[in-house]
């Protein structure tokens, strides 16, 4: 199955200029999500994973259906001010603003191995973050994983060192 054909296009949003890939329709047709989670937990099922680390809030969906697949624990990494305990935070820009993302501090103990979701990775900012808060709990990160990758927009280029996977990539269209 191509996945591509399961995610909508919106242009201009949410500004001028900016084509928005759109997961909520590949996650309303239950044989894409279903295809998209095989392939997640087919890639994961033999690697050491603590914890699965689901960033605000695309990631939430597949991180937290791939965590009960594997039997591990889910962290969800928030926006500033959405979660209720201690957290530890990091900045970051993306291709239209800057963000602040939290974690719990007791979210991840030293030498955990994590595995980082999102829906897509574009400028690279968010997953650099969540990536800075993982090490910052001492976690130490198996890979990032992505619904798709921008590769025009250069995200893996602040994130280099990590291992990168994803389902599927649109270049500049």
């Amino acid at each position: 199955m191509d996945l591509r054909e399961k995610i909508r296009t919106v242009p201009n949003w949410p500004i001028e200029g900016v084509m928005f890939r759109d997961i909520t329709t590949l996650l309303q047709d239950p044989e894409a999500f279903r295809e998209s989670v095989d392939r997640l937990y087919d890639r994961y099922k033999d690697m050491e994973i603590d914890k699965i680390v689901g960033i605000d809030a695309r990631g939430f969906i597949h991180g937290a259906v791939l965590a009960y697949k594997l039997n591990v624990g889910f962290i969800p990494v928030r926006k500033k001010g959405k979660l209720p305990y201690k957290t530890v935070s990091a900045e970051y820009s993306l291709e239209y603003g800057e963000d602040v993302v939290e974690m719990h501090e007791d979210a991840i103990k030293k030498g955990e191995k994590v595995l980082i979701v999102d829906d897509l990775i574009a400028t690279g900012g968010t997953i650099a973050a969540a990536a800075q808060l993982v090490e910052k709990l001492g976690g130490e990160i198996v890979e990032c994983a992505f619904m798709v990758e921008l590769p025009d927009l250069n995200g893996r280029d602040k994130i280099k060192g990590y291992n990168i996977y994803t389902l599927t990539e649109f270049e500049g269209d």
